[in-house]
């Protein structure tokens, strides 16, 4: 870090190479499935990695968090930026897409499907909306903690709260969680 806030670029591209594939995986993850097809999640990190440029000699002389988690909040932002100028505007090709529910509903009907894997896009499809249940804080910490692996601190870290709220959050997330899917769902002729 000291080569890089004496403006070493290639202790700086050394440095963001590192995290290059943690990175990617974020992408992957939180990139919206309806712009997936048109955008790549390299391109993202690449973008991330422009940004984190001109912002990190100043980063590597204050160091106001971890790295990982403000290389992070430079990518989340650049992700809310795409999906916001793609999806919030409507963009006619962006719609036209096939949705997860669309391929969901073409696997089920298709021939030789077997009920294991049929039971398993149903588990997949309830816990998808269980999440999109969960109040927006709540579900970014499970995928802080859980999906793109952070810690604790990480977490704190990169969503600027404190390490006791991302415990609380957590429980409060993995309870509610807990308690919609263990409701019987109405296909099984209860109500949900």
């Amino acid at each position: 870090m000291t080569r890089v806030s004496g403006g070493d670029l290639q202790a700086a591209d050394e440095l963001l190479k590192r995290h290059r594939p943690r990175l990617r995986q974020l992408v992957r993850l939180r990139l919206d499935t309806r712009l997936a097809a048109r955008i790549d999640p390299s391109d993202v990190v690449q973008e991330t990695f422009a940004a984190a440029h001109q912002r990190l000699t100043e980063y590597a002389r204050t160091r106001p968090i971890a790295f990982y988690p403000w290389l992070r909040r430079i990518a989340c932002d650049r992700l809310a930026d795409l999906h916001r100028h793609h999806l919030l505007a409507q963009r006619r090709s962006v719609t036209r897409e096939v949705s997860d529910m669309s391929v969901s509903h073409l696997a089920n009907v298709m021939p030789g499907v077997n009920a294991e894997r049929v039971a398993r896009s149903e588990l997949i499809d309830r816990v998808r909306e269980a999440l999109n249940e969960l109040p927006a804080n709540a579900f970014e910490v499970l995928m802080a903690r859980f999906i793109e692996r952070l810690s604790i601190r990480e977490t704190a870290e990169a969503l600027g709260i404190s390490e006791t709220a991302v415990k609380s959050r957590q429980l409060r997330a993995i309870q509610k969680l807990r308690t919609r899917l263990e409701r019987p769902t109405a296909e099984n002729g209860s109500s949900s």
